[in-house]
């Protein structure tokens, strides 16, 4: 696929990246021939066709180069986070038995470089920047001297990739882990061609063609790997690649994409900043901006407006929503959200702000898509229909299972893992859910998060999280109360209104100085107690405590994919939690 769409747009434009300051484009052309000289590179260092290659690189053109340059020659990608550890490394490539990795920066050879000296398996690495530290055991080739040493045609590597058959195993994406070592998941070219196809079907509604795409969720993740890899490219897209999350709102304005897709918890924190800038600003700004806000909503659960209404909003949608969407890039069709259960509200907000958002569902083990909303009907209390050639059914404690070409091979080396998530052909995802009326599939929650208090009331942490963290003041929470009478919480309250408050209020700045702070606790109670007003007697939270820092994936308490890593956090602040129920 991939060679004939670079045959199709030949000097057209196709990855962007930064260079000294501004987005510089390689053609189709160039990339297929920088895949190509790679791809050959490997050959001749020995990899044969099953052979697994790590690949620990940031969100750039080299990422998607040496991802197609090993499966062009019917070897296995392992990707990894550039947030793994050295001991991240060392279970990866010692669980995959990598034979060679390609690495970008120093900074990532770093914690790499350590644990391939601790593996027999890989005999080579191929490095951007020459690491401070050469490996003991494997050799260093240099990316740069592999390109310019090997220019021309490469027409055997182009047909060398037609050979392969799509079940062929593409991918080994070792999952990021809420509990326990993560597993390698085996995914075919079948698979990845099942999501990219039905997420084309999916969206054609919007006029596919000539979109341009803006990567910046770890193409490590199966959601990226498909969403912001293999689907852009399966309908000729281009691919603009962000400097990191700290610039993605400037990243959006210069690549202006056509489709984003991210986690709910970018929504969120995008969310609290754009209410935390309209309140700030005030008067007649936040008057319309609160108007523009009412109406959308208005609309979209299928209120009239009204003649006067329908005027104010059509003015609005100039004076409010197109400023919004100028945020964006100002060519949006649709954001898209995955990899964790989006909170409804906030997917209102922003369909209300003239923004179209479609909440998806799936895991690794389904390659990963199961369902999306569409454009045309979207629900966001649901994760809409199935997708293209996607079965899915409800089993008798409500979990669900899917099946089709989209499910996974298994778990690399782990026969017992893989008998245990897929039975008679069905994936049985662990999360909880049900068909509304229209065949929309709505997720509850997850079998393993559910909280049984000790009454035996069975409480889902995840939609009190999505409450509590809807208020401007709270940042992330989550709520522990497993086998206890009651439901308590651990909270972070949002950076910027805590420098504010800390200020107004003589404190220190720092979360790890003021978290114990008696007159911080008095004032988040009010945020909570209104939280409490929406949720069941059961569900209330009684007390709660604030967190010393945020949870991030550097202090290993979130996972790559944004999801908090419970166990984690439960091990940082458990006793902390149980004091609560004695006081």
């Amino acid at each position: 696929m991939f060679f004939e769409k670079a045959k199709e747009f030949a000097d057209k434009p196709f990855l962007w990246e930064k260079h000294d300051g501004a987005y510089q484009p390689l053609s189709w052309n160039e990339v297929a021939n920088q895949v190509a000289t790679i791809a050959q590179c490997l050959k001749n260092q020995g990899i044969e066709p099953g052979d697994r290659v790590a690949l620990i690189c940031e969100n750039r053109a080299m990422w998607l180069i040496s991802d197609f340059a090993i499966m062009a020659i019917g070897a296995i990608t392992v990707p990894t986070y550039i947030t793994n550890t050295t001991n991240d490394h060392l279970h990866i490539l010692s669980d995959s038995g990598a034979k060679a990795a390609i690495v970008s920066t120093n900074r990532l050879a770093e914690r790499l470089i350590p644990a391939i000296d601790q593996t027999d398996e890989v005999q080579f690495i191929i490095a951007l920047e020459t690491p401070v530290a050469v490996s003991k055991k494997a050799k260093l080739l240099k990316w740069d001297d592999i390109i310019h040493e090997n220019k021309g045609s490469h027409s055997a590597v182009f047909e060398l990739a037609k050979s392969w058959n799509d079940l062929e195993t593409a991918c080994l994406i070792y999952t990021s882990g809420t509990v326990g070592k993560p597993k390698g998941v085996m995914l075919n070219h079948r698979s990845q061609f099942h999501n990219a196809l039905g997420a084309k079907d999916a969206l054609t509604e919007l006029g596919i063609g000539d979109d341009v795409f803006l990567s910046f969720l770890p193409l490590s993740h199966s959601y990226e790997h498909v969403a912001g890899h293999f689907f852009p490219i399966c309908v000729g897209a281009q691919i603009y690649y962000a400097e990191g999350i700290e610039t993605l709102s400037i990243n959006m304005v210069e690549a202006q994409p056509t489709i984003m897709t991210a986690v709910p918890r970018l929504y969120e924190t995008m969310h609290q900043r754009i209410i935390q800038g309209v309140k700030k600003s005030g008067g007649l700004k936040e008057i319309m901006f609160m108007a523009a806000l009412n109406l959308g909503r208005k609309r979209y659960v299928g209120k009239r407006l009204g003649l006067i209404g329908t005027i104010q909003d059509a003015v609005l949608d100039k004076l409010v929503r197109d400023k919004v969407r100028a945020r964006f890039g100002g060519r949006l069709k649709a954001l898209v959200s995955g990899g964790a259960p989006l909170n409804p509200e906030i997917g209102i907000f922003f369909t209300a702000l003239g923004l179209r958002l479609l909440q998806g569902y799936g895991q690794t083990e389904t390659a990963p898509v199961i369902s999306v909303n569409r454009p045309g009907h979207v629900k966001m209390h649901t994760v809409g229909p199935p997708l293209l050639n996607t079965q899915v059914k409800i089993a008798d404690d409500g979990e669900i299972l899917a099946t089709g070409d989209l499910v996974m091979q298994g778990y690399w080396r782990n026969e017992e893992a893989t008998r245990e998530a897929i039975r008679d052909g069905w994936v049985h995802t662990g999360d909880i859910g049900h068909f509304d009326e229209d065949g929309f599939l709505v997720i509850t929650d997850r079998k393993k998060d559910i909280i049984v208090n000790s009454g035996g009331d069975n409480i889902a942490p995840q939609r009190i999280e999505a409450l509590i963290t809807m208020p401007p003041k709270i940042a992330q929470a989550m709520v522990y109360g497993d086998k206890r009478p009651h439901i308590v919480a651990l909270l972070v309250p949002d950076d910027v209104w805590l420098r504010e408050w800390a200020k107004a209020n003589l404190k220190a700045s720092s979360l790890d100085q003021l978290f114990d702070d008696p007159d911080l606790i008095k004032a988040l109670r009010p945020e909570v107690d209104k939280v409490n007003l929406n949720l069941s007697n059961i569900e209330k939270i009684r007390r709660f405590i604030v967190a010393k820092d945020a949870f991030t994936i550097d202090n290993e308490q979130m996972t790559p994919s944004m999801k908090v890593r419970r166990h984690k956090i439960k091990e940082i602040y458990g006793d902390q939690l149980e004091k609560l129920y004695h006081k």
